[in-house]
């Protein structure tokens, strides 16, 4: 019986150790790399088999051992080797290369020849023409052959050059030898485009479909005659836009909607350059308000290709990114330009603040469609948008102390939103208008009037202070709400901020100081007495910076604000150094003794202070130390 099992049992393990060779076998011809293991002994198999045999046949309970029928251990995936092109440089460059130049010769020589036919009148012009259909017919149809053996980039390449051949075909047709009108011939080039559009759609290829795109914009510019048909062509590039934005919805294809974007520019500027005059104003701005709303929205609802993933990739910037930013600037550009006429010049600046309002609609909507990859982009380019297009509105409309007013006044308003919303984008918006109104009050604000203090200029630099005292009590509420987390940037404004109201304090009124002066110097009574007017001014000056230097020695100790103290001492230290360099040599015996002794009395006052140590700076100090050295 045991003899019996036991033969039975050999015959078994062989079977399975064959099966297991060809299973191994198979996996290595498919690249798999297998871990060699030693196969056991039949004999030591069988022998280890006989016991659970007679574990049962003795009534033993004891559980039969499942590895003691395995003729060996299972093979061990090493790894995957990726399968490599086994053909040779040679035999790449015998059979691509070779044919490819080969298509090209072939290609080459029927040009010449056609031409040299030409040349010899051997083709009339309707023959050049059915030459010229046939070979971008067969080239296309050639080109199928090419993409199902697995060539497709090359079987796209030819059917471009097919397409082109077919377009220049029929222009030649139509402008060279006036064998068709030129409804026959626009209507074949579509029918041309619409062909290449739909194998695109029925081969997923994107490369074609852009093809198309070329091959259908190129359609206008191949049949102008000279004439204006605006109707006609700006309609045609309508069509065009909304069947991309079709594509663009249903495939992962947002290159094409640059590519049309780009297209309908050029052929828009140059029938402006060439053709529009004020009575094609209501059309042309009914196709440019059209061409604006397409390209506005198509990036909410282009399909990207990565739409489970964060961010933009590659080719989806062009129209995530570029294109909004390219559309809002042209669409601006030119109802601007549209605008620009005896009936509607200050429309300027209400068309800037309707674009605003637009953006700001816009950035309303939620991200509806295809858009789920990069919404906070989008959302910014319109927050950006129409910041922007607000900035720009204020120069504008307004000029003088007024452009300062606005921009100042956007700047804290902005940078208030953007404290309750947490935009850092709209704070970086908000400084650059900041920025902007402080250069507008350096540069362009108009001069005091003889009305010391109540003059134009005082008020632009007295709402200047506030926007910025304001910012900076802006940012030290965020400092203290975001707390442990408070960012650089909040920091950075607070400083900023602060610094500009001391700065813009201490020159507006300075500037007052030399404009009472300079008034008082145009009366009769000062004309004969120069010298004594400038001695009065340069000691007004002097007094002024020590004076306000004091005012924020004071506020510091007051507020405990190393900050505001070491912004006095600062302006203490250019008092010093005004007063030896300057007043000692302008001034007369007696201003410069008054000088001299106000100096040193606030001097000897702040230095008493420091050396009483009433804000107990030496323990802090200290502390501090003794901190560092732990």
């Amino acid at each position: 019986m045991n003899s019996e099992f036991s033969g039975s049992l050999e015959n078994e393990v062989v079977e399975l150790r064959n099966r297991v060779l060809r299973i191994e076998d198979a996996l290595r011809r498919r690249g798999v790399v297998l871990e060699e293991t030693k196969p056991r002994p039949v004999a030591e198999v069988a022998s280890v088999a006989q016991a659970p045999n007679a574990s049962v046949a003795s009534g033993s309970a004891a559980p039969v051992p499942v590895a003691a029928y395995a003729a060996s251990a299972p093979p061990q995936v090493v790894g995957v080797a990726k399968p490599k092109d086994g053909r040779s440089l040679e035999n790449k460059i015998g059979s691509q290369w070779f044919n490819r130049i080969g298509i090209l010769a072939l290609l080459i020589a029927a040009a010449w020849f056609l031409k040299f036919a030409v040349d010899n009148h051997w083709i009339g012009p309707l023959g050049r023409v059915l030459i010229g259909l046939v070979a971008g017919s067969g080239l296309i149809a050639w080109s199928e052959q090419f993409r199902t053996k697995g060539y497709a980039v090359f079987s796209y390449s030819l059917k471009a050059v097919g397409s082109g051949v077919l377009y220049l075909s029929l222009w030649a047709a139509f402008s060279l030898f006036h064998l068709m009108p030129a409804g026959v011939a626009f209507a074949l080039m579509i029918l041309v485009t619409a062909f290449n559009g739909l194998m695109a759609w029925v081969q997923d290829a994107e490369l074609l479909a852009l093809y198309s795109i070329v091959g259908g914009l190129s359609t206008p510019l191949l049949l102008s005659t000279g004439e204006n048909h605006e109707v006609a062509l700006f309609s045609y590039l309508l069509l065009m836009a909304l069947a991309v934005l079709v594509l663009v919805v249903l495939r992962p294809w947002s290159r094409l909607l640059f590519a049309s974007f780009t297209g309908t520019v050029l052929i828009m500027v140059g029938w402006w350059i060439e053709d529009y005059t004020s009575s094609a104003f209501a059309t042309t701005a009914f196709f440019v308000f059209c061409f604006f709303m397409i390209f506005a929205f198509a990036p909410r609802l282009v399909r990207v290709k990565n739409e489970k993933t964060s961010g933009i990739h590659g080719w989806d910037a062009l129209a995530l990114v570029v294109l909004p930013v390219a559309n809002a600037s042209l669409g601006f550009l030119a109802f601007y330009a549209l605008l620009d006429r005896a009936e509607t010049q200050g429309a300027g600046p209400w068309l800037a603040v309707v674009f605003a309002a637009f953006y700001l609609l816009l950035l309303r909507l939620p991200a509806q469609g295809r858009l789920r990859a990069s919404p906070v982009v989008l959302e910014s380019l319109h927050l950006a948008a129409a910041v922007v297009f607000l900035t720009i509105a204020i120069p504008l409309k307004a000029q003088g102390r007024w452009l300062t007013v606005g921009w100042l006044v956007e700047g804290a308003a902005l940078l208030w939103v953007s404290g309750r919303t947490k935009s850092l984008l709209l704070r970086v918006l908000s400084v650059g208008c900041l920025v902007l109104g402080l250069g507008a009050l350096l540069a362009v604000n108009p001069s005091a009037s003889l009305t010391p203090v109540f003059n134009s200029r005082f008020g632009s630099y007295f709402v200047a202070i506030a926007a910025f005292a304001f910012s900076t009590w802006i940012a030290m509420k965020a400092m203290a709400e975001e707390a442990q987390k408070a960012s650089k940037s909040w920091r950075a404004i607070a400083i900023g901020a602060s610094l500009l109201v001391n700065a813009l304090i201490l020159l507006a009124v300075g500037l007052e100081i030399d404009n009472f002066w300079r008034v008082q110097q145009a009366s009769a009574e000062w004309s004969q007495q120069l010298e004594l007017h400038k001695m009065y001014e340069q000691f007004s000056d002097s007094a002024w910076l020590m004076l306000f230097g004091a005012i924020l020695l004071a506020v510091g100790f007051w507020r405990r604000s190393a900050f505001l103290r070491w912004q006095g001492l600062v302006l203490l230290a250019f008092s010093v150094a005004k007063v030896f360099l300057f007043d000692m040599s302008e001034l007369s015996q007696g201003y410069r003794i008054l000088s001299f002794l106000g100096l040193g009395a606030l001097l000897l006052a702040v230095s008493f202070v420091y050396q009483r140590d009433w804000l107990n700076l030496r323990a802090k100090t200290q502390e501090k130390q003794e901190g560092q050295s732990a």
